[in-house]
């Protein structure tokens, strides 16, 4: 069942200003809205990053953190990312709010991502249950492992990542 999924538009200060649907907020430069990302780690210290599935609209193929999506009307942001964790990943698990903060990146010209992103830190060391639909690949690493990687070639990432672990880790 496919639904037009609405997001949160939002102001610099992240007050809601309107709501308008998913594709529509991604067009052109985009519209500011309230998003997510999460980082799992587990008793290893290594993140668990993930292979966006290749029939996304921006940024398919390239590897990213654990998670991102979007609240729903009326749900908080830490409901809203244990709620994608199950979705995404099959688990869910406690998490911690780092900070958030604005970025916008421009994708070919197809779209772009404009978001008051919150980042989310959590931990966990089971099963991971990846839905084909979001997610072709996975893999847990270190983050000097992740940071050699990037050096050597990060075009591979999703710009909202990089910029996450500049400013997070």
């Amino acid at each position: 069942v496919t639904f037009m999924e609405e997001l949160i538009l939002v102001d610099s200060e992240d007050r809601e200003i309107g709501r308008a649907e998913k594709v529509s907020v991604h067009l052109g430069s985009g519209h500011l809205h309230r998003a997510f990302s999460i980082f799992i780690f587990d008793d290893q210290e290594r993140l668990l990053v993930q292979q966006r599935a290749q029939d996304k609209m921006l940024w398919p193929g390239f590897w990213s953190n654990s998670c991102c999506s979007h609240p729903r009307p009326g749900e908080d942001v830490v409901s809203a990312a244990q709620r994608r964790l199950q979705e995404e990943l099959g688990f869910s698990c406690q998490l911690e709010h780092l900070g958030s903060f604005i970025y916008s990146a421009q994708f070919n010209d197809i779209g772009a991502e404009n978001e008051l992103c919150h980042v989310l830190m959590g931990r966990y060391n089971g099963e991971v249950k990846p839905d084909s639909a979001e997610i072709q690949d996975i893999q847990w690493l270190t983050l000097d492992e992740i940071k050699k990687m990037v050096a050597q070639d990060s075009s591979k990432w999703t710009p909202w990542f990089l910029m996450e672990l500049e400013k997070f880790f």
